[in-house]
């Protein structure tokens, strides 16, 4: 008999079925971790760059959306002879659209997988009808513009948010919302800046009312921006093309990890409307969307900061702590950020009520100005809290988002000027909206804690090991 049959089996290959699954290197694919960190590396500076566009689209977005005020005292009213209830309506009536068309649009972008076309598309549509908002002569033109201006810049916000959701970890979504959200603070300035050289520069020019160049100006700006993010913006993992197969291999691979299931076709089930019936019968959805409505309403506060930095008789600088959302990725926590950030606004509120001292106003202004951040997390949580299927986180970005608009609509209404200069009653409203968000997200994170507990339990009972997807808190 031959000695190999009796020498030891350890010097022998091991079989196949004998190989630990834990002795395989999952990163084996990309090379090692190493190997894999400086791909992952890479692949999120390339994607950075890219994504950085959608800064420069949400300013222009709200500059569309705003210039109607811009240009109420410098022509357009007297031109197109309206009374003062018309022009509100001319302001509201794009709400209208905006959240008509929300939800619609993000269940085609998420069936298309194509953001690079539908988004840019969408911005040259509303560059040319922000455009032919100039050549309008009367009321009723210019309500259709409006309306229909709206109708479709509602595709851009919950779309830009639902493709963050597609690339980016829950540890990195808040500081690129955060990134995203400076697009409509800066908008405040820049609009400001590029309407008041345009509306004092422009008049007559051509034949031109100034007011008309505005909307000419910004309307083309918007087009032109619009074809050129049709060349920067990513799609999906698996449909952008400028990724070599380690990238798109490593960019779903991420995605599967952070939740413990691809972001794929793996957990659609059902038809194109299955998405919308899994968001819609989900109560923590409409849940969700109260709370943010809520803490809206209390922000409203933006929308008359002219009038009540008057009230101290010069203009304040504001500051948003816009660190708090980066800083609740590091620490992988969302509810202590919010709430900290809404408590912080709400000692604005009672400071605003309490006293009509010019320094302490200031100072509760500074404070006021902090629920922003808090808003921040909250859209990061969103996406957090709504992972899969992906149909179904589509539908929940846009009615969260364009329920949150109501809040839009009830806030401008809760600082009339016979409230003034105190506005302790538009104050007190405030304070009430905020509450009520924080009541509202601690009533969502204790649902949260239950369900990770639930998911504890299952995987003791299947005898898992290693520790799966869990929901931030």
């Amino acid at each position: 008999m031959s000695t190999s049959q009796y020498s030891d089996s350890a010097s022998l290959p091991p079989s196949k079925e004998h190989v630990d699954p834990e002795d395989i290197d999952p990163d084996a694919e990309f090379g090692g971790l190493a190997a894999r960190k400086e791909l992952e590396r890479k692949l999120l500076w390339k994607l950075d760059l890219r994504m950085s566009i959608l800064v420069l689209i949400y300013i222009l977005n709200y500059v569309d959306r705003n210039n109607a005020g811009a240009a109420r005292s410098r022509g357009l009213v007297a031109d197109l002879h309206l009374t003062d209830q018309q022009f509100a309506t001319l302001l509201s009536i794009l709400y209208v659209g905006y959240i008509i068309m929300q939800i619609p649009s993000n269940m085609f972008l998420n069936l298309t997988g194509k953001p690079s076309l539908y988004l840019p598309g969408c911005m040259i549509v509303w560059g040319m009808i922000s455009a032919l908002t100039g050549i309008t002569t009367n009321f009723t033109g210019a309500v259709i513009t409006r309306f229909f201006l709206g109708f479709v810049e509602a595709a851009f916000f919950p779309g830009a948010l639902f493709l963050i959701s597609k690339w980016y970890k829950r540890t990195e979504i808040g500081f690129r919302t955060a990134i995203l959200y400076c697009g409509n603070i800066t908008s405040n300035a820049f609009g400001a800046l590029l309407a008041s050289g345009i509306l004092g520069g422009m008049n007559n020019i051509l034949g031109h009312a100034a007011w008309r160049w505005l909307f000419y100006l910004e309307g083309a700006l918007t087009v032109f921006v619009a074809i050129c993010a049709i060349f920067i913006l990513p799609d999906f993992p698996s449909t952008t093309k400028w990724l070599s197969d380690d990238e798109r291999r490593l960019a779903l691979r991420r995605m599967e990890e952070d939740a413990g299931v691809g972001d794929q076709k793996e957990t659609e089930e059902g038809g194109f409307a299955h998405g919308l019936y899994l968001a819609v019968t989900d109560w923590t959805v409409w849940w969700f969307a109260m709370a943010v409505n809520a803490i809206v309403v209390s922000l409203s506060f933006n929308a008359y900061f002219p009038t009540l930095s008057a009230t101290l008789g010069y203009n304040p600088t504001v500051s948003l702590l816009l660190v708090a959302p980066p800083h609740s990725d590091y620490k992988q926590e969302r509810f202590y950020h919010i709430i900290g950030s809404w408590v912080t606004g709400i000692i604005g509120f009672i400071i605003a009520i309490s006293t009509m001292n010019t320094a302490a106003r200031y100072v509760s202004l500074f404070l006021m100005a902090q629920t922003y951040a808090g808003l921040v997390v909250m859209l990061a949580w969103m996406n957090n809290s709504f992972p899969r299927p992906p149909s179904k986180r589509a539908v929940c970005v846009a009615i969260i988002n364009g329920f949150s608009q109501l809040g839009n609509v009830a806030g401008s209404y809760i600082w009339p000027s016979s409230w003034g200069p105190t506005y302790r009653y538009s104050y007190g409203i405030c304070i009430a909206g905020s509450g009520t968000a924080i009541i509202m997200a601690w009533v969502f994170k204790q649902h949260l804690i239950s369900l990770n507990k639930k998911l504890e339990r299952e995987e003791q009972e299947k005898g898992v090991k290693e520790k799966g997807f869990r929901y931030l808190l």
